[in-house]
């Protein structure tokens, strides 16, 4: 199972000498995660990507950028790949239909609930009913490759120990019967009819101490933890989606509460165009569209994690609250490079530059999501003071130019401020005292006012900028927050003249960057379609919305993660994966378009 050995024993590249940890698309990678960190999964049982101990720490398995470190187990021969996820959890089943041994499965997760300080990765080879031979190869190196594996030991009872960095590494279960091999550790399997076994293997940044996990509780508290996390969602349409969705927002969300916008980083949203970015971190407008989404589908735990980050950040930084955070609530570092070869297309690169900017709509985003919580009942005392912030904030910076919701250059962006009118209207309707809803509404209307003058195009629809006249998805949103009324001229211009300037096929694109067609710019923006389906419905268009979120909801692979792009010409996801926005954006799209 690696470059070291002839490909011929160990899969289905018989003859091709192909590394299993090598590249593949996007569309073939599953997610396991426990809201601390999480792990690519290859259909050749080859996890290639899992930074520990935390999202923002270096990865352990690097391979998917060009790194060193993997960790496969699969049967040997030929065989054909599939998978699946236990219904509303990130368990994911590995399935190989081989030639010589049946069909064999493999249960793959992260023990769950995660410990901050300990990952704790779970394989189960599922019980057989004809003999089958698997190979796995554990090939750990911290700090995306840097720390490869060293002192390597065997205790009495079977287990391997070993440090990779300045991780302490365990491996237990069936693997007393590995041996070591250049760089990691290699193990064969030979399972009868009816048995199955168990591989354990931890990461951790303190010392290993006590006994390793007992397989059969974790897979028991682990299996529990997900039942508990993962609401029903049967009143939400395509409800088996729905659920999923909310699996990946709560796989990507920490004990602070913080959910990162992508397990990954480095991977391209357009292949050789430069455009690579490090998305392990919580960006504050991903978390309130999650508290959004979850606020729109019931007043689920979520939905509280997302206040509770969100506060945090308020409370502490006010008026220059920063777009982005780590899963801590600390400061992202600068950006560097790895001397890696990057996932093909792009290039290495870790950090990002975010902390630099200033993004007004995420204070308008914060008030959305607080005004949610708070019509749920459940906003408490501290909730209200970081809404009483961010509105204050808004009230000192709407007129400054920023970034924007796509992090450009400042300018003075009308979904910036037309988001931010939303949020102050969304609060002062969700319960807050009458002298202070009337002074946030009035703040509203005159945001809504001024932007007007300088943010609508002569066609009666908004346009990016004063000094910008093009259309753009983002500007469908203020309608939906409640910025301006559905029926507004302003609102359904937008809507139409989005569709006619910006849409494909029931795909939609962020903006025109030039005159190329869309499609040759960059890929379909997958959040975008999801947010063009609730505006068709807000306006009446129901048949329309429907056929929106069903073209989007099949943007994704046989896992359905999605992405934040589509590539609709070659059917490929681009970008960092899973995206968070994405999954948040077509759970609020499953919530807000059931019948009923």
């Amino acid at each position: 199972m690696s470059g070291r050995r002839s490909s011929a024993e160990h899969g289905p590249d018989e003859g091709r000498g192909l590394d299993p940890f090598g590249p593949r698309s996007l569309r073939d990678y599953a997610l396991v995660a426990d809201g601390e960190r999480g792990a690519l999964l290859g259909p050749q049982g080859e996890y290639v990507w899992m930074c520990a101990p935390r999202w923002e720490s270096g990865a352990v398995f690097s391979s998917l950028i060009g790194g060193r470190g993997g960790y496969a187990l699969a049967p040997v021969g030929r065989y054909v790949a599939g998978g699946y996820y236990e219904e509303g959890s990130l368990i994911w089943h590995s399935r190989w239909v081989t030639r010589d041994h049946g069909v064999v499965e493999c249960r793959e997760a992260l023990a769950f609930p995660g410990d901050p300080h300990r990952a704790v990765l779970l394989r189960r080879v599922l019980p057989q009913e004809r003999p089958a031979a698997l190979r796995a190869l554990l090939e750990p190196a911290a700090d995306f490759g840097d720390g490869p594996l060293r002192d390597v030991r065997r205790d009495e009872h079977g287990v391997w120990h070993g440090r990779a960095g300045g991780l302490w590494l365990r491996w237990s279960g069936a693997a007393e019967g590995a041996r070591p091999v250049d760089g990691g550790l290699e193990l064969d399997l030979a399972l009868s009819p009816g048995t199955g076994c168990d591989l354990v293997l931890e990461f951790s940044d303190r010392p290993l101490e006590g006994e390793p996990p007992d397989p059969g509780r974790a897979w028991a508290a682990t299996r529990a933890a997900w039942r508990d996390a993962v609401p029903g969602l049967g009143h939400a349409l395509a409800p088996g989606d729905a659920r999923r969705a909310y699996a990946v927002m709560r796989g990507l969300t920490g004990r602070a509460g913080g959910m990162v916008a992508a397990a990954t980083t480095s991977l391209p949203e357009r292949a050789e165009e430069g455009r690579n970015y490090d998305y392990r971190y919580v960006w504050i407008r991903d978390q309130c569209y999650a508290g959004q989404a979850v606020a729109a589908a019931g007043a689920y735990p979520l939905l509280d994690d997302a206040v509770r980050f969100v506060t945090a950040r308020l409370a502490e930084d006010g008026a220059r609250l920063r777009p982005a955070y780590t899963g801590g609530g600390l400061p992202i570092p600068g950006q560097r490079r790895l001397d890696l070869p990057g996932y093909p297309g792009g290039f290495d690169l870790v950090g990002n530059q975010v902390s630099g900017q200033f993004q007004l709509d995420a204070f308008g985003e914060c008030l959305l999501l607080l005004a949610a919580a708070a019509r749920h009942g459940r906003l408490d005392a501290d909730g209200w003071q970081a809404a009483l912030t961010a509105a204050e904030a808004v009230g000192k910076r709407w007129q400054e130019p920023d970034a924007g919701i796509w992090e450009l250059s400042p300018r003075h962006w009308t979904h910036s401020r037309l988001v931010c009118a939303a949020g102050l209207r969304a609060l002062a309707g969700a319960g807050a005292p009458a002298r202070r809803a009337a002074r946030w509404n009035a703040l509203a209307d005159a945001i809504v006012a001024a932007t007007d003058r300088g943010g609508l195009h002569p066609s009666g629809r908004w346009q990016r900028a004063p000094d910008d006249p093009r259309a753009d998805a983002a500007l469908l949103l203020p309608a939906l927050r409640g910025a301006v009324p559905a029926d507004d001229p302003r609102s359904t211009a937008t809507l139409d003249g989005y569709l006619a300037e910006l849409a494909d096929d029931h795909f939609a694109y962020r903006f025109r960057h030039d005159g190329r067609p869309l499609a040759h710019a960059e890929g379909a923006f997958v959040m975008c379609g999801f947010v063009v389906a609730m505006a068709e419905q807000q306006q009446g268009r129901t048949g329309s919305a429907y056929r929106w979120f069903e073209r989007n909801r099949a943007a994704c692979g046989p896992a359905g993660l999605y992405a934040e792009e589509y590539d609709v010409a070659q059917r490929e996801m681009h970008g960092n994966l899973p995206q968070a926005f994405v999954h948040a954006m077509m759970l609020e799209a499953a919530a807000r378009l059931a019948p009923g």
